[in-house]
């Protein structure tokens, strides 16, 4: 019975694509305050804001080229995005978790074509919640 499990469940695990968690940290800070400095921190790094949501605590950034060629009206590369969400613990703790989607963009003539890829670094996402913290 055992091994019926254990073979079940192993199934189940090869079944389910692998994606990257969310990389998070908590902050002795209330949650405004952590929301500023997160907004503060994404735009001295170079992250646009593409929609962001304070009562909810969604931030989404707008994509940025990690390799490739942009040509404008021609584009192959390989850019990447983030979801940030800022989310109260307490009166005086805030967590902050981080997901980043990475794609293959094509573009032909302003018809942008997207292509999930996986990547499993969180150096990015890291170096943000560290940047945070430190401006706090």
């Amino acid at each position: 019975m055992r091994h019926a499990l254990r073979v079940v469940m192993l199934a189940l695990l090869l079944a389910v694509p692998a994606g990257a968690a969310p990389v998070e940290f908590t902050y002795n800070a209330p949650v405004d305050v952590v929301w500023d400095k997160t907004v503060a921190v994404l735009k001295v790094l170079g992250w646009d804001v593409d929609k962001a949501d304070r009562s909810i605590g969604f931030i989404v950034t707008d994509s940025r080229r990690v390799d490739g060629d942009n040509f404008g009206v021609y584009e192959k590369a390989v850019r990447h995005r983030l979801q940030v969400n800022v989310r109260r613990v307490s009166d005086t703790r805030t967590t902050v978790s981080i997901e980043r989607s990475v794609f293959k963009r094509e573009r032909i003539l302003f018809v942008d074509t997207d292509e999930p890829l996986e990547d499993r670094r969180t150096e990015v996402q890291k170096s943000i919640l560290d940047a945070i913290g430190k401006s706090l």
